[in-house]
């Protein structure tokens, strides 16, 4: 064997090792779920404008991808967020294509469709439009909830308990929580865990069947996530060797510390991923916060890690590319350029 073969064994074993440690340390769940949130709290915050049907197709690219819970729209007065004014079009036609209508090759029942909604208002409109869930909304801090929702953390859970009320009790539609601003805000600084745990607690009370907590503005770090996660899992009773279905994460990656806090998530159990595709989005109300965890990063490390996801990396790099090229704008994911960059040229015909 020569020296220089010699030297790439010896990095290729030792990588390999450290490979095996690394799923020793990081007992994570054999699979999750992840929750695409780009057509929503992505495309939110693009100042780009994207027609319905444009957005209807990515979705459509996004679900081919083999992800089964896309965030599709907000029911959200259209002058404070003029880029989901046409939410409800957006679902009709969705519901057209997965019931086998005009847009249709194939039918999916395992496909769930989630719309925000701020207010009884809002929960007509995505009952109208035949959401399979619905998503409310909460801040840990004050002052994020005063600029986001214009009322106290209390008024906005008292506001949620009258819309969660006004679901017909027959109604098959679930109910998914928002915590934001859990480890720092813009106006507060940093959160106490036990205010995340506090409003948690108040949203899976009042029905959700699941809370995601958010780390809006991206400045949460593997230690403060932990500290936080341990301190809402204590609450609910959840140890250790207990996976945790009614907790997601939300992680934004403004200081490239996402794909970290997923990973100490997934230690504490925690099966359920939030990410936008391309690394879409933002937060209005959190200047200088970027966009969530590439959904393509997310996927790349966790088929490294052997945990299914039941997503295709190549597919949802298509559903990047386009939306991408709608959008006028290169991804953030550094998986989807790498794998794109991989790809033959396309030669125009």
């Amino acid at each position: 064997m020569g020296i220089a073969r010699y030297i790439l064994h010896e990095r290729t074993s030792a990588l390999f090792k450290r490979s095996l440690s690394l799923k020793t340390v990081v007992q994570s769940p054999s699979s999750v779920q992840i929750v695409e949130v780009g057509p929503r709290d992505g495309l939110q915050n693009e100042s780009a404008f994207v027609t319905t049907e444009q957005k209807v197709h990515f979705i459509q690219k996004l679900h081919q991808a083999g992800l089964d819970h896309i965030e599709v729209g907000s029911f959200v007065s259209p002058k404070w967020v003029p880029s989901m004014a046409d939410s409800m079009h957006v679902m009709k036609a969705l519901n057209r294509w997965r019931m086998g209508g005009e847009l249709s090759t194939n039918t999916n029942d395992q496909l769930t469709l989630s719309c925000l909604v701020p207010n009884i208002r809002g929960l007509k409109l995505a009952l109208q439009a035949q959401a399979d869930e619905i998503a409310i909304f909460a801040s840990a801090s004050e002052g994020f909830s005063q600029k986001n929702l214009n009322c106290s953390c209390d008024e906005a859970i008292q506001r949620f308990k009258v819309v969660v009320d006004q679901l017909p009790p027959e109604t098959d539609v679930k109910i998914r929580g928002y915590v934001s601003c859990v480890i720092g805000c813009p106006y507060d600084g940093l959160i106490l865990p036990s205010r995340v745990t506090e409003v948690t607690l108040q949203l899976l009370e009042m029905g959700c069947h699941q809370v995601s907590l958010g780390d809006t503005t991206g400045v949460g770090t593997p230690a403060s996530v932990l500290t936080m996660l341990r301190d809402v899992q204590n609450a609910l009773g959840v140890n250790d060797s207990t996976n945790d279905d009614k907790l997601a994460v939300h992680f934004h990656d403004t200081y490239g510390q996402g794909l970290a806090n997923i990973l100490v998530s997934m230690e504490r159990n925690i099966r359920t991923i939030d990410a936008s595709v391309a690394g879409l989005g933002g937060c209005p109300y959190a200047q200088g916060a970027t966009g969530n965890v590439a959904t393509e990063d997310a996927v790349y490390m966790l088929n490294g890690l052997g945990v299914e996801t039941g997503v295709d990396v190549d597919k949802l790099v298509d559903a990047a590319e386009y939306i991408c090229s709608v959008l006028g704008r290169e991804t953030r994911s550094r998986a989807g350029r790498a794998i794109a960059l991989k790809r033959p040229l396309k030669i125009n015909d």
